[in-house]
C-alpha cells in the first residue's frame, strides 16, 4: 500500500519523482505529495490522483535536486490535502513520507500532546515524524540516532524517508515490513517502493532489509542496522525492461496484462519445461525433493487472487502427490495459533512478495520448524528472501490493480510443482506425467486462441453491464475459477458477485435466482460435466439468465445457455489456466462499459503491505 519515490543527485528531482509516482499509483491513489529541498524544504500535496501535482509551478520544481514523494492509500484519516504525505514535524525541520501503519500511534500521540505538540492531520505518520523530532531535540541527537531509537519503540510496519532542514545533501530511510529499493546511479540515487520508477535510470539496485537504515547522499549509500552496525550493501541487477511497465498501445494496463498471458506463461515455462525430452526442471523443488516427498502435509497461505490459486493447487497436489493440503487465508492463519511443526511445508503465494499477512504468517511458521517455499513474482522481495526455497513466476510487472497474468503464472508454477513432486514420489505414473507435460506445453497457444475471442466476450458484456448482482458457479478444478471470476467482477465493475461450488447452489443461493440474476457457469468438459448440465437446468427452470464458459464443440450447453464464451478443450487439471480468461475479459469489458477506471478500482491497492 502507498507508493514512495525519492531522488538525490544532480538532476531536477521534481520530474523524476512525479513520473515515479505515476508508475507507483497502482499502490494507492487517494492523494499524493512531493517535498523538494531548495533553499529550504517546500511541500506540495493534494487530494486525488498524482496528476494533481502537475499544477505545482514553484521555481523549486526546476532547481531542486533532492526530494521525496508519496502516493497514498488511506489508512489513518480520510483522503484529503491535509492527510496527504509528506508530513512535517512541528518545528518544520523534519519532513517524512511513510508507507505502513504505526499500530501504537495513539499512545505515542498522547505522549507528544502532553509535551505540547499539536497535530494538523489524522495520520499516524504525523505522529511518527514528531516522535522522531522529540527524541532528537530532547537528547540533542543526530537525526540518524533519533530514528534508530524511535523505530525501536514503534510497533507496526513502515518504510520511511526523511529530509532534514540544514542537510540538503542527505536522505535517511528505514524499513520494516514494507518494501524499499535503492537504485544506484552515477552520482545520483533513487529510492522507491518497487523498481518500476527506477528502471528508466539504472538497473543496479539494493533491496533494503527489515530493521535497516540507509543514509544516502549523492555519492554514497551507507547501510546500518538499528544497533548502528554497518552492513555491506548487496547490489543486484534488475531483469526488468522499461517496455514491460508501459501500456504498449492498449487502453488500459489490465487489458495489456490479460493479452500478455501467452508470453508471460511462455516465460514461466522457459527453461523449465522440455516437451521434446519430457523433462521438467524446478531447481527450488529439486534441491529439496526429500522434504517434499516426506512431507506430512502442505499448508498454502495466501490472500485474494493468490488464495484462489492456492485452492487450485490443493486439488492438483492432492491428486498428483497424495499429500494432504490445507489452504489458509494468511490474515487468519497468522492469528489463530495453528499447529505447525517440522515435517510441514508452507507454500506462500504472493504476486508482490510483500503481502503483509502472508509475510508474518510464514515468519511464524518458520520459527515453528516448518519448511517455507515461496511462489512469488517480484524478484528480491521479502517473501522470496525469507523462504527456504522457492520458484519465481516470471509473469513480469503487473501494474493493473486486479491481478490477471500473475494468477495464471502462479497456477503454472504450482502445476509444475505438483507434477514434479508426484513423479518423484511415484504417485504420478510416468505415462501420465508425460501426457501432462505435453498438455502444459500447449497452454500458451490455447491461451492465445481463447484471447482471440475477445470481441465475442465484449458483446456478452454489453448484455450484463447494468446487472446489480452476479452468481459464479463451478465444480472441481473450476470451483476456484468461479471464486476468482466473482472477485474480478467485484473489483473492476463494483457489481456484487459471489462464487460458489455449483452443488452448493441448492443450499441457499438458489433463493436469489430470478429473471434478473445472471448466473455464470464455468462448464468446460471434465469429470463434473453432467453434474454442471443438471445445475444449469435448475437455473433455467427458475428463469435465471445463464452465461457459460464452455469447451469448443459443446452444443448441449450452448443450446441451454443465454450466452456462451468458448475455450479450447484442455485437461481438467490445467483447465483453470484457460477457463479463467473469459471471466477476466468479461470483468474488464463490463468495467469499461460502466465508465470505471479498471486499472485503479476504488479503495483498492496492488500490494497490501499493511493489515
Amino acid at each position: 500500500m502507498c507508493g514512495i519515490v525519492a531522488y538525490i543527485g544532480s538532476q531536477a528531482a521534481y520530474p523524476i519523482i512525479l513520473k515515479g509516482l505515476k508508475r507507483l499509483e497502482y499502490r494507492g491513489y487517494d492523494s499524493a505529495g512531493i517535498a523538494l529541498y531548495g533553499k529550504n524544504i517546500t511541500n506540495f500535496k493534494k487530494k486525488g490522483r498524482v496528476a494533481e501535482l502537475e499544477s505545482w509551478t514553484d521555481e523549486i520544481t526546476l532547481t531542486a535536486s533532492v526530494g521525496i514523494g508519496h502516493t497514498r492509500w488511506a489508512t489513518h484519516g480520510e483522503p484529503s490535502d491535509v492527510n496527504a504525505h509528506p508530513h512535517k514535524s512541528n518545528s518544520g525541520k523534519l519532513t517524512l513520507v511513510h508507507n505502513g501503519i504505526i499500530e501504537n500511534y495513539a499512545s505515542l500521540k498522547q505522549e507528544l500532546v502532553q509535551k505540547g505538540y499539536t497535530f494538523e492531520s489524522a495520520t499516524d505518520t504525523e505522529v511518527l515524524v514528531n516522535f522522531i523530532e522529540e527524541i532528537q531535540q530532547s537528547n540533542n541527537y543526530s537525526l540518524e540516532e533519533a530514528m534508530r531509537i524511535a523505530l525501536k519503540r514503534v510497533v507496526g510496519a513502515y518504510v520511511i524517508i526523511v529530509m532534514e532542514e540544514g542537510f540538503p545533501d542527505r536522505l535517511i530511510a528505514a524499513r520494516k515490513g514494507s518494501p524499499l529499493v535503492i537504485g544506484v546511479g552515477d552520482g545520483e540515487h533513487f529510492l522507491a517502493s518497487d523498481a518500476s520508477p527506477i528502471i528508466e535510470y539504472t538497473k543496479k539496485v539494493i533491496y533494503v532489509n527489515d530493521y535497516e537504515l540507509a543514509i544516502i547522499s549523492q555519492d554514497e549509500i551507507i547501510l546500518k542496522n538499528l544497533g548502528n552496525e554497518p552492513i555491506t550493501p548487496y547490489i543486484q541487477q534488475l531483469d526488468m525492461e522499461l517496455a514491460q511497465i508501459e501500456k504498449g498501445g492498449y487502453d488500459h494496463f489490465m487489458l495489456k496484462e490479460i493479452f500478455d498471458q501467452p508470453d508471460s506463461l511462455t516465460d514461466c515455462l522457459r527453461g523449465r519445461l522440455d516437451s521434446e525430452n519430457m523433462t521438467l526442471t524446478l531447481a527450488g523443488v529439486e534441491q529439496h525433493l526429500s522434504v517434499f516427498s516426506q512431507a506430512k502435509r502442505i499448508v498454502i497461505v495466501a490472500c485474494g487472487t493468490s488464495w484462489h490459486a492456492g485452492l487450485v493447487a490443493e486439488y492438483m497436489i492432492e491428486t498428483l502427490c497424495r499429500i494432504p493440503v490445507e489452504v489458509e487465508y494468511a490474515s487468519e492463519f497468522r492469528y489463530r495459533n495453528p499447529v505447525i511443526g517440522p515435517g510441514d511445508i508452507i507454500i506462500a503465494i504472493s504476486q508482490s512478495g510483500e503481502t503483509a499477512d502472508t509475510l508474518v504468517a510464514i515468519e511464524r511458521a518458520k520459527e515453528q520448524g516448518a519448511f517455507i517455499f515461496g511462489v512469488v513474482n517480484a524478484v528480491g522481495s521479502s517473501i522470496a528472501r525469507i523462504s527456504h526455497a522457492g520458484a519465481y513466476t516470471h509473469a513480469g510487472p503487473e501494474i493493473g490493480v486486479a491481478s490477471t497474468k500473475a494468477f495464471t503464472a502462479q497456477l503454472t508454477v504450482l502445476a509444475m510443482m505438483a507434477m514434479k513432486i508426484g513423479k518423484a514420489k511415484g504417485t504420478l505414473a510416468s505415462a501420465e506425467y508425460d501426457r501432462l507435460i505435453a498438455e502444459l506445453a500447449l497452454i500458451p497457444e490455447k491461451v492465445k486462441t481463447t484471447l482471440a475471442t475477445h470481441e465475442a466476450i465484449k458483446e456478452v458484456a454489453k448484455h450484463y453491464a447494468d446487472a446489480r448482482d452476479f452468481l459464479f458457479l463451478g465444480r472441481g478444478y473450476n470451483f476456484p475459477v468461479a471464486l476468482e471470476g466473482a472477485l474480478k467482477l467485484k473489483e473492476i465493475s463494483y457489481i456484487h458477485a459471489e462464487g460458489y461450488p455449483a452443488a452448493e447452489m441448492k443450499h441457499g443461493p438458489i433463493a436469489l435466482v430470478d429473471e434478473n440474476l445472471p448466473v455464470l457457469f464455468i462448464a468446460t468438459k471434465d469429470a463434473y460435466y453432467e453434474k454442471i448440465v443438471s445445475n444449469i437446468q435448475e437455473i433455467k427452470a427458475r428463469k435465471g439468465m445463464v452465461i457459460a464458459v464452455i469447451s469448443e464443440g459443446d452444443t448441449l450447453i450452448r443450446d441451454m445457455a443465454d450466452h456462451v464464451m468458448v475455450v479450447p478443450e484442455v485437461d481438467e487439471l490445467l483447465a483453470p489456466l484457460i477457463s479463467v480468461l473469459p471471466t477476466q475479459l468479461l470483468s474488464y469489458y463490463i468495467g469499461v462499459l460502466r465508465g470505471l477506471d479498471v486499472d485503479k478500482p476504488r479503495n483498492l491497492a496492488k500490494s497490501v503491505t499493511v493489515e
